[in-house]
């Protein structure tokens, strides 16, 4: 997994920690606000900048930033929405030796930082300071945030009040959900995490690169993982699913149907048996292409074989506590995860656990921010991918990855990470105009 990700509970708690520990409130503020300032200037260079600094310890943190920019010779102006009002926050300013203009008569400048309000935000701006800071960052070249954009709730990623797209977002100690749920993940741009001190355990985590396993050197095609895919009505589905789980590794893939499919790569064997009991099948993959035939459901859940179930087969399961005890993957999108698991309260990020331990099975909720959850409380976010990815037959290109991955015995939630990383940085590899056969060609180039 990559970067961590916290709550805001969960930061303030393992800010606290830190703090009954021994260290500072006013020394992890110095801390982020000099991990702010070397940020803007690696990015923004030497321009002019006006630093926007709130009440609280995010405006703590700007004015430690503001002092850290001037010490490096960078022209820096500061403004205030109002007085401080925590000691840290207060001894901040007073460490700051020039000048603080009002939040509401501050000229522009071509680098503006926003330290009006970070992680733990529940209302939106006022609507006059929403405003002035979206006048402010229209003018400026470069906009940069500091923890989160001013008008972000942290832990859902719900805009609470309008707010610029930002170029930079610098964060400190883990990320927050925010950072990688939409809408707000669309306004952050590079997401830079810096650490500060602090030390906490998490469940969440960013997902990073996947380690594969290893070819070992006498390996044959049904030790390197059998995936057998269950074709339905519309066979263009489930070929790209195989395709893709050829391209990602599996060693044989086969596709049960009663009617040939043409095109496919020589390399994947096409039958008229449908024996899912087969113990050397590593993963089944049902659902792509499937259309109105749940019989196929019904005897793909026959297998011992862990599985993946995409696409027509999340409408056919009907109760989620039928996948209980059957190692699978599902991996809907909003429309397919609101009819196999019903309308959920809470964050997207809340309802991939909630529907992940209703299942009992690691749950893949796409979309432009796609989660994987474990029923044992794993959690991890996408970076972003590219747009052109909203593309169809997309998914079911994902769908024969994951699989591929757990053929090759990569644990379930392991291997849906894995997949959702490696699909993304294929599509950028593919480019702007790809379609899902594109998507496929590109797999390889990505292999890690």
């Amino acid at each position: 997994m990559g970067r961590p990700i916290l709550t805001a509970a969960a930061m303030r708690a393992a800010e606290q920690a830190a703090i009954d520990a021994g260290t500072s409130v006013e020394t992890l503020m110095e801390r982020a606000g000099a991990a702010l300032a070397e940020s803007v200037f690696l990015h923004c260079g030497t321009r002019p900048v006006l630093v926007l600094c709130g009440p609280g310890n995010n405006g703590g943190d700007g004015y430690v930033a503001a002092r850290h920019l001037a010490e490096r010779g960078i022209a820096v102006r500061v403004a205030a929405l109002a007085e401080p009002n925590s000691p840290a926050a207060a001894a901040a300013r007073a460490g700051w030796s020039g000048e603080v203009a009002d939040y509401g008569s501050a000229e522009s400048a071509p680098v503006l930082v926003d330290c009006l309000f970070g992680t733990g935000l529940t209302r939106g701006l006022k609507a006059h300071v929403a405003a002035r800071l979206g006048d402010l960052a229209e003018a400026a070249q470069l906009v940069v945030a500091c923890d989160l954009p001013s008008g972000v709730a942290s832990d859902s990623g719900e805009i609470l009040s309008p707010i610029p797209r930002y170029d930079l977002t610098v964060t400190f100690g883990a990320l927050k959900p925010a950072h990688r749920l939409m809408p707000a993940m669309a306004h952050m741009g590079r997401v830079i995490l810096a650490d500060i001190g602090i030390d906490f355990s998490t469940n969440m985590h960013e997902i990073g690169a996947p380690v594969l396993p290893p070819i070992a050197n006498d390996a044959h095609k049904y030790s390197r993982g059998l995936v057998h895919c269950v074709a339905g009505e519309m066979p263009g589905a489930i070929a790209l699913s195989a395709v893709a789980a050829t391209r990602a590794g599996a060693g044989y893939v086969r596709i049960s149907t009663s009617h040939p499919i043409t095109g496919l790569p020589h390399a994947i064997v096409q039958t008229g048996s449908a024996d899912l009991g087969d113990e050397r099948i590593g993963c089944v993959v049902v659902g792509p292409g499937m259309g109105d035939l749940p019989q196929l459901v019904t005897l793909a859940l026959t297998s011992p074989a862990p599985k993946v179930i995409d696409a027509d087969a999340l409408r056919h399961i009907g109760d989620p506590r039928r996948l209980h005890g059957q190692n699978a993957v599902v991996t809907p999108h909003a429309g397919e995860f609101a009819a196999l698991f019903g309308r959920m309260d809470g964050s997207k990020a809340e309802q991939a656990l909630a529907a992940a331990r209703e299942s009992d099975a690691v749950v893949v909720y796409k979309g432009p921010d796609t989660l994987v959850a474990a029923p044992d409380g794993r959690l991890g976010f996408a970076p972003p991918a590219p747009a052109w990815l909203a593309s169809a037959g997309t998914g079911d290109v994902l769908a024969g990855m994951i699989a591929a991955l757990r053929a090759r015995r990569m644990d379930a939630f392991e291997a849906a990470c894995g997949a959702v990383w490696l699909h993304g940085r294929a599509a950028e590899a593919a480019g702007p105009g790809m379609i899902a056969d594109d998507l496929v060609v590109a797999i390889p180039t990505v292999l890690t």
